[in-house]
């Protein structure tokens, strides 16, 4: 039933309490559990030189540095769980379904960077030391999903901003681990991040209809979260070490881009809630609609623009090698 006015969070919660529920047991329905260890080349380890073998090498890693670049930054986004559960359960409580929801869900994403770190460490893949390095300031520094949007918003951030933003996030997620697999080049590799990536796939759903059934509660109010979430949204990466090196290059290698961002995480969201085509909405929410339509076309020049420049720039780096390559054949013929 909408309501004609803001709901306050325990409010919310009440009144989606049976739609959580419903979801809860829909996933549980849906997931298939699955081991870290079965997705990991334990025959290609060695010991490191603390157990009498060799420390890591970089000509050891079969993965170039855009693989490691998205591997790490996939990885290091999985370990800041700690701070992800607890937002979560600052925002559902860990009473009834929420709280069934918030213990299940952090116990399947933890698999996630189990897997990422086990294979990269038994592979060889990166730097261990480096890695444990960036874990550590990482997880110390934390990750607050919500601190840009509260920002650049007067609104009180409620558990409707909490499950826009992951809403977002998980597809997002989803959308990086499936594309890293590719660049891989490793078919162990692919294999595991498609099955991480199902997982968030999953996850995406349930926060995707926790958010549906907050427009059909609270219309307004639920579009003005979707709206700053949308307008000031980050990746739970960002503030890592060499996230935006990282990042610039996973966006020049197809891995996650604003073109991805848009195309393939926020549109398909926003056409499933028909916040587009929804007749609901009072005055605010009209106006806040608009606002976000005139973000999407800003969205969308900018994704426009940085195809153009990393089109030219990617051309630039061909035109070298092929240009090192011919001097390279000349001078072996000379």
């Amino acid at each position: 039933m909408m309501s004609t006015r803001p709901l306050t969070q325990l409010e919310l919660l009440q009144e989606l309490s049976g739609v959580a529920e419903d979801n809860v047991n829909r996933h549980l329905s849906m997931t298939k559990d699955w081991n870290p260890h079965d997705y990991i080349p334990w025959a290609d380890g060695s010991n490191y030189a603390a157990l009498g073998g060799h420390d890591y090498d970089p000509e050891e890693s079969k993965l170039d540095e855009v693989a490691k670049a998205a591997m790490i930054t996939n990885l290091l986004t999985e370990d800041n769980l700690p701070t992800y559960h607890r937002e979560i359960a600052a925002n559902f409580s860990m009473d009834d379904a929420w709280g069934h929801w918030v213990g299940r869900w952090t116990a399947e994403e933890n698999r996630h960077g189990i897997a990422m770190r086990d294979y990269l460490v038994v592979t060889r893949g990166v730097d261990p030391v480096k890695l444990e390095e960036a874990r550590m300031i990482h997880m110390t520094n934390g990750w607050d999903p919500q601190g840009k949007v509260a920002q650049h918003t007067e609104q009180k951030m409620t558990m409707l901003h909490s499950v826009a933003y992951v809403t977002f996030q998980e597809l997002a997620t989803r959308v990086s681990h499936r594309n890293t697999g590719k660049v891989c080049a490793d078919p162990v590799a692919d294999k595991m991040l498609q099955r991480i990536a199902a997982d968030e796939n999953l996850h995406m759903i349930f926060y995707r209809n926790i958010s549906a059934a907050g427009l059909d509660l609270v219309p307004d109010q639920a579009i003005r979260a979707i709206t700053d979430t949308i307008k000031h949204f980050e990746m739970p990466g960002a503030g890592m070490p060499d996230f935006r090196r990282n990042g610039v290059l996973m966006a020049k290698h197809g891995i996650y881009d604003l073109r991805q961002h848009k195309d393939e995480v926020v549109m398909p969201v926003l056409r499933k809630w028909k916040v587009f085509e929804r007749e609901d909405f009072g005055p605010e929410g009209e106006r806040t609609r608009e606002e976000l339509a005139a973000f999407l076309d800003e969205l969308e020049g900018a994704a426009v623009k940085f195809e153009e420049m990393r089109d030219r720039s990617l051309a630039r780096e061909a035109a070298k090698k092929e240009k090192a390559a011919a001097k390279e054949k000349a001078g072996a013929s000379a």
